[in-house]
C-alpha cells in the first residue's frame, strides 16, 4: 500500500511540473511570444510583468512566490521549448511583485528563506564587478569521462568518485563564467520611523545586470527596488566550520532604480486640503515655528531659520551645466547644555529624509564616501557617507569641531558643488550629494568668552565656514528674567510631559515639507528682486570707502538670501517669492550678521570676521606696519629695520605694542617680510 502511495504522489508531481510547463508555455505564446524574440535577438533578457502573471493565472503566480527555484526551473524549460527561431542563452526577469509583496529589510525572517520577494533600500556598498564559475567539467585521467560539476557554493567544487571508481587526479577540460556583483542595501531612511536605525543586507547581481551600461545608475547612494530569491548562508567562525547561525543576503532577479524624491511620504487627499489650510494661515510662520522642537526652550531665531532649511529654495541647473544649490545650511555653535543636540536629534525625526551623525565617531569617509576591502569579492567596493545616503535629504552633523582636520576638509565640495569625487584603488565615481547639513559645534575653548569676539572662538576653517548660509552663536549668559522663565518651562515639561504641543503634528508637518519641494519651485517676482538688490548694494556702498577697505557681505550671502527668500515662499506655497519673503530674508540673515559678523573695533559688519578671515580693520592695519617697514628700511644704511623701532612707530599710528607684534607675525607668515637677523626685519 505505501508503495502505490509513493508511486500516486510522484504521477502527480509530475503532472504539475507539466502544468506549470504548459501554463507558462501557453503565457509566453499568448503574451509575450513577440516581445521575447525581439528582446532574445538583441541578446537581452525577457522581463516579464508580475500582475499580467496573476492575471493569466492565479496558481503561476503564486507558485512563482513560493517555490521560485522551481518556478524558474520549469519557466526556463518552457522557454526552451518554444521555438523562437533564436539560439543562446534566454534569461526571465520579474518585475512589479511589490504590489503583491512588499517587505522592509527589518522584516526578513527565515520564513522568507527560498521565497520570491521584493523590497526598496539605498545602495551603501558596491563591489567590483567580478567572475564567478557556473560549473566545471572535469575528465577522469583513469577512463576519461567527462564529469560536469554545477558551482553553486562558496568553494569551488570537485568529483568525489568517477563511475569507474577513481578518486583522484580529475582535471578541468572547461569551465563556465558569469560576471557578478555584491551590493549591501540599507532601508531607506524617510520610510524608517523616527530615529531608528537603517537594516542592511547583502544582494547579489548577475548576468546582465551587471552590464557596464546598467552599472553606471546602480552607485552608492541610489535608491532602489529590487526583486528575487532570499538566501541563507552558515556563519563560521575562525576556523573555517560552521555554525548553527545563518546569514541572508538576496539572489536579486530584477532591479530599478527609483528617482530620489521626496514622493515616498504618502500622501492623501486629505493631507493635501489640510496642507494647503495651514499654508494660507496668517499664523503660518509662527506656528511652524513653534513646532520645531517645542520642549527646547527659546532659540525662536534658530528655529526660523531651520524652518527655512526644512523647506529649501530651489535648484537650478542652468544650461551651461552650472548647478546653484537650493539647499540652505546652518551651523549652530554655541555652549555646553545650550540644547544644540537636542535640536539636531529632533530635526532627525522630523525631516522625511535625514542623517544623524557625531563628529568625533565619523571619519571623513563615514561623512562622504569611501573605497573599502570587500573581503566577500577579494576586491574593493565603494561605500557611501552620510552626506550621500542622504542625498535630496538632511544630515545633523554634531560635534563637527571634533572631527579631525582631514575630515572636515572632505567636506568642502559635497556642500557647495553637491558631489563627492572618489578617486581611489582603481575606482573612480562622482557621487551625488545634494544634502542640507544641519550642524553643531562648542566655542574653540568649551565656552564662550565674554571677553573676546565669537567669530575668533570658532574653531571651523574659514573655508568650511563660508559655506554655511546662516551661523548662529547660542551663549549661555546668567540673565534672571530668562533663566526664571527657563527654569519654569523646564519644570512644566516635567511634571506633564505632553503639556508642550507643537500647533502643526509632526506628521502632518513632514507631509508638508514633502508636498512643497515636490510641487513648489519658486522664483523671485521683481519686487522680491528689488527688496534684495537695495540691501544688497547699501550696505556694501555704506563701506565701499578705501579708508574703511571692509565687505560687508558677498556673492554667497547673496546667494543665501534668494534661498531663503525662496523658502519663505515655499512655506506659502507659492511659485513666486514676493517682498515679504525677501524682508524675511534679510531679516533673518541681518540676525547672523550682526551676532558674529561686526568687528568689535568699529561696531561695522565684516563678512571676513564672520568666515574667518583677515577683517577690513586688520587688513589696513597690516598696510601701515608695511609702510613703516618700508620707510625705516629706506632710511637705513643697512637697507633693514629695527623691530623696536618699527613697535615705536606703530603705537604712534594707534597700534599698540601687543597687536603690533601680532601683525609682524603675519606678515612674516604671508612672507611679505623676513628676518634676516634678530631683531631686524626686511620687506621682500
Amino acid at each position: 500500500m505505501e508503495n502505490k502511495k509513493d508511486i500516486k504522489e510522484i504521477n502527480n508531481s509530475k503532472e504539475n511540473d507539466n502544468d506549470l510547463v504548459n501554463l507558462f508555455s501557453s503565457f509566453i505564446e499568448k503574451k509575450y511570444f513577440q516581445t521575447a524574440q525581439k528582446r532574445f535577438s538583441e541578446n537581452k533578457p525577457l522581463v516579464i510583468d508580475y500582475n499580467e502573471i496573476s492575471q493569466f493565472n492565479a496558481k503561476l503566480a503564486d507558485e512563482l512566490i513560493e517555490n521560485p527555484d522551481v518556478w524558474f526551473e520549469y519557466a526556463q524549460e518552457a522557454i526552451d521549448l518554444i521555438d523562437f527561431g533564436i539560439e543562446g542563452k534566454k534569461i526571465i526577469r520579474i518585475f512589479n511583485i511589490h504590489n503583491h509583496k512588499i517587505l522592509k529589510i527589518k522584516d526578513l525572517r527565515s520564513e522568507h528563506i527560498d521565497k520570491f520577494i521584493s523590497f526598496e533600500g539605498i545602495i551603501k556598498q558596491a563591489s567590483e564587478v567580478r567572475p564567478e564559475v557556473v560549473f566545471v567539467t572535469y575528465e577522469c585521467p583513469a577512463c576519461n569521462a567527462k564529469i560536469t560539476v554545477i558551482q553553486d557554493g562558496v568553494l569551488l567544487k570537485k568529483p568525489y568518485v568517477c563511475e569507474c571508481g577513481n578518486k583522484r587526479a580529475f582535471s578541468s577540460i572547461m569551465r563556465k563564467l558569469r560576471d557578478v556583483q555584491r551590493l549591501e542595501i540599507e532601508e531607506i531612511p524617510e520610510k524608517l520611523e523616527g530615529g531608528a536605525q537603517p537594516r542592511k543586507i547583502g544582494v547579489f547581481l548577475r548576468d546582465d545586470l551587471v552590464d557596464p551600461l546598467f552599472q553606471k545608475n546602480v552607485v552608492p547612494g541610489t535608491k532602489i527596488n529590487l526583486t528575487g530569491i532570499l538566501r541563507d548562508v552558515a556563519l563560521k567562525v575562525d576556523d573555517g566550520r560552521e555554525t548553527r547561525r545563518r546569514d541572508i543576503f538576496l539572489e536579486s532577479n530584477y532591479l530599478t532604480v527609483i528617482e530620489q524624491e521626496f514622493e515616498d511620504v504618502e500622501l492623501t487627499k486629505e493631507d493635501e486640503e489640510k496642507i494647503k489650510q495651514l499654508a494660507s494661515d496668517e499664523k503660518i510662520y509662527s506656528k511652524l515655528v513653534k513646532s520645531i522642537a517645542p520642549s527646547i526652550y527659546g532659540h525662536d531665531k534658530i528655529k526660523q531659520a531651520i524652518v527655512y532649511q526644512l523647506f529649501g529654495g530651489s535648484r537650478k541647473e542652468r544650461s551651461d551645466g552650472v548647478t546653484t544649490r537650493g539647499d540652505i545650511h546652518i551651523f549652530l555653535v554655541g555652549d555646553p547644555g545650550s540644547g544644540k543636540s537636542q535640536i539636531l536629534k529632533y530635526i532627525s525625526k522630523l525631516a522625511p529624509k535625514a542623517r544623524y551623525i557625531v563628529g568625533k565617531s565619523t571619519s571623513g569617509a563615514g561623512i562622504t564616501a569611501t573605497v573599502v576591502k570587500d573581503e566577500f569579492m577579494r576586491g574593493w567596493a565603494l561605500e557611501a557617507g552620510a552626506l550621500v545616503l542622504a542625498n535630496k535629504g538632511i544630515a545633523l552633523i554634531d560635534e563637527l569641531d571634533k572631527m579631525s582636520k582631514d575630515d572636515r576638509s572632505s567636506m568642502h565640495e559635497a556642500l557647495e558643488q553637491q558631489t563627492i569625487t572618489i578617486s581611489k584603488a582603481n575606482v573612480q565615481a562622482t557621487l551625488h550629494a545634494q544634502t542640507t547639513v544641519l550642524a553643531a559645534a562648542n566655542p574653540k575653548f568649551g565656552r564662550f568668552d565674554p571677553h573676546s569676539p565669537i567669530a575668533e572662538q570658532i574653531d571651523i576653517p574659514d573655508t568650511l565656514l563660508s559655506r554655511f548660509d546662516l551661523i548662529f552663536p547660542i551663549r549661555d549668559v546668567p540673565e534672571k528674567k530668562r533663566d526664571t522663565k527657563l527654569v519654569k518651562h523646564i519644570l512644566k515639561m516635567h511634571e506633564n510631559e505632553n503639556d508642550e504641543k507643537a500647533p502643526i503634528d509632526r506628521n502632518l508637518l513632514r507631509k508638508y515639507i514633502s508636498y512643497s519641494k515636490i510641487n513648489i519651485q519658486p522664483k523671485l517676482n521683481k519686487e522680491a528682486r528689488e527688496e534684495i538688490e537695495n540691501f544688497y548694494v547699501n550696505l556694501r556702498s555704506k563701506y565701499s570707502s578705501e579708508e574703511k577697505n571692509i565687505v560687508p557681505l558677498g556673492a554667497r550671502q547673496l546667494e543665501a538670501l534668494i534661498r531663503l527668500s525662496e523658502a519663505s515662499a515655499k512655506i506659502r506655497l507659492s511659485k513666486r517669492a514676493d517682498s515679504e519673503d525677501a524682508k524675511r530674508a534679510i531679516k533673518i540673515m541681518r540676525y547672523c550678521l550682526t551676532q558674529i559678523g561686526v568687528d568689535p573695533e568699529t561696531g561695522e559688519i565684516d563678512i571676513d570676521r564672520l568666515e574667518g578671515r583677515t577683517t577690513g580693520v586688520q587688513r589696513n592695519k597690516l598696510y601701515v606696519m608695511l609702510k613703516i617697514i618700508e620707510d625705516l628700511q629706506k632710511s637705513s644704511p643697512e637697507n633693514i629695520a629695527l623691530i623696536d623701532d618699527i613697535l615705536e612707530q606703530a603705537e604712534n599710528q594707534n597700534i599698540n605694542r601687543v597687536d603690533a607684534e601680532v601683525l609682524i607675525s603675519k606678515l612674516k607668515t604671508s612672507g611679505d617680510i623676513y628676518e634676516p637677523n634678530i631683531g631686524k626685519l626686511k620687506r621682500l
